[in-house]
């Protein structure tokens, strides 16, 4: 019972508002969807920012640390792993460690025969590198078992997966399934879309603003917002000091230092 009861929340939590919209047309008559006030020509404005894509998500973020030429079931594995890598980890340091775990041969096999001493020597420093080691081959060996080698094509069942939260299966349902499940909120994104309040109040949580924002942008933006920001985060929009007099954004964000 409980085990069906925290499936039950997960579903809730993280796919609430897939194939809603048109449920909730038929039943009762739509109301006007809030919008944050500006927010087409924020948007516009930090697409510009982000013209050069040369911030460290964009030359070493998840996108390129898996090897584009293996079979697809080794890649999408790839992926995971490097999203597992990149919790609270800058992107220079997530991208080595990929590219040693390659160098070593970064299968579902050689990942479950290697011993953890060899594992965490080869993704330190990456942030909480022991509960990764303890993670990764954890993952692994339910994928395995489960799963034929290859990673699950649902946010439900890649949650499930130790070490694999909801902005990891978003994103590793839109790179390694090509399917946009939904946003994926990291601090950055959830940081700036605090402070251009692309949220109707305040989000103490990524999760919190995942759902506050799926609640009212454009579907067909889901995909592009996770890199827009993460990057513009990266370079303008800083955790502490944000480089206000550098951005397009500074006449019409609520946050901006003027």
């Amino acid at each position: 019972p409980r085990r069906s009861k925290r499936r039950k929340s997960i579903a809730i939590a993280y796919e609430s508002g897939q194939g809603d919209g048109a449920e909730q047309g038929t039943s009762e008559p739509q109301r006007p969807r809030w919008e944050p006030r500006d927010w087409r020509q924020q948007l516009e404005r930090i697409r510009e920012m982000r013209r050069k894509r040369d911030a460290p998500v964009d030359e070493m973020g998840v996108e390129k640390c898996y090897d584009s030429s293996a079979p697809p079931q080794v890649m999408r594995y790839q992926v995971l792993l490097s999203l597992m890598l990149s919790s609270q980890t800058k992107d220079q340091v997530t991208s080595a460690a990929m590219l040693r775990l390659r160098q070593h041969g970064l299968t579902v096999d050689r990942i479950l025969q290697m011993d953890d001493a060899m594992l965490g020597q080869i993704i330190y420093p990456v942030g909480f590198w022991r509960n990764k080691v303890k993670y990764i081959k954890q993952t692994t060996a339910i994928l395995k078992q489960k799963y034929g080698g290859d990673i699950p094509r649902t946010v439900e069942e890649l949650v499930q997966l130790p070490g694999v939260g909801p902005k990891m299966a978003h994103l590793a349902m839109n790179i390694a399934w090509d399917s946009v499940s939904g946003i994926a909120v990291d601090t950055h994104v959830h940081r700036i879309t605090n402070r251009l309040k692309w949220v109707k109040k305040e989000t103490r949580y990524p999760e919190e603003t995942r759902a506050a924002l799926e609640d009212w942008l454009p579907r067909d933006l889901w995909r592009e917002i996770n890199w827009l920001l993460v990057g513009f985060g990266q370079q303008t929009c800083l955790p502490v000091n944000p480089r206000c007099n550098e951005c397009l954004n500074q006449d019409i964000c609520p946050a901006a230092k003027r």
